[in-house]
């Protein structure tokens, strides 16, 4: 789990010319950050985004869950207000998770062979609450890993290429040459290289731009606002 103090670095090539990222060259921990965002819960998502501007009527759904509380059981509030992220066992960083991408599991006084991810469960067996918590142990594998075996989505040892919008694909030099030739890149002297970290508010920033832009590192890092 990451805390504030966590960041991922990449590496931006950007068209100074027309102050516009055409992609950035990132290594395992971007990449797998940026698929934990597929993994969000859409009320994480909303209640990230609650005070960056969150508009449209998934916003006013999640204000009435808050504001109309005491009409609802405790277990469909937290599963609504603070909901839990698939993250599974991957080892990522979880900019965005915080605190809730702590797993807990719950067994019964007695130890009998079952878990749960809910304390008031019943075990099948004592049939007595499952109110006892045990450690989950998540991999062991940090975040610069060179291997993809036993922790994140996507291999390590390799360079990937992510377009503006997201598009992740490995990083070549073919595939440099045909984004230089897409658009209409004619002078080397307007590219210039950029080393940015992406931190919990970049992250933020991140989702954010990913709902409403196709020019999501743009937007995010060079502070230019792109529809």
């Amino acid at each position: 789990m990451a805390n504030s103090d966590s960041t991922v670095s990449l590496k931006l090539l950007v068209d100074s010319k027309r102050h516009k990222v055409l992609f950035a060259e990132a290594g395992k921990d971007f990449v797998d950050f940026l698929f934990t965002l597929l993994l969000l819960p859409l009320g994480t998502v909303i209640k990230l985004l609650a005070k960056h501007g969150m508009v449209g009527s998934l916003g006013k759904l999640y204000e009435s869950v808050e504001t109309l509380t005491y009409h609802y059981s405790n277990m469909f509030i937290s599963c609504i207000l603070t909901p839990k992220p698939a993250i599974g066992g991957a080892n990522v960083l979880h900019l965005l998770a915080g605190d809730e991408a702590t797993r807990k599991v719950y067994m019964c006084r007695s130890y009998h062979r079952y878990v749960a991810d809910d304390s008031r469960a019943i075990c099948p067996s004592c049939k007595s609450a499952m109110s006892t918590e045990v450690p989950h142990v998540a991999p062991q594998v940090t975040s610069g890993s060179s291997s993809g075996e036993g922790g994140g989505y996507v291999k390590g040892l390799v360079t990937y290429m992510v377009m503006d919008n997201l598009e992740v694909k490995p990083m070549s030099t073919i595939s440099g040459i045909t984004v230089l030739n897409k658009f209409n890149v004619k002078e080397v002297g307007d590219l210039e290289e950029k080393v940015v970290h992406l931190g919990m508010q970049e992250g933020i920033s991140l989702l954010k731009a990913s709902l409403q832009s196709n020019y999501v590192l743009t937007n995010v890092f060079l502070g230019k606002k792109v529809a």
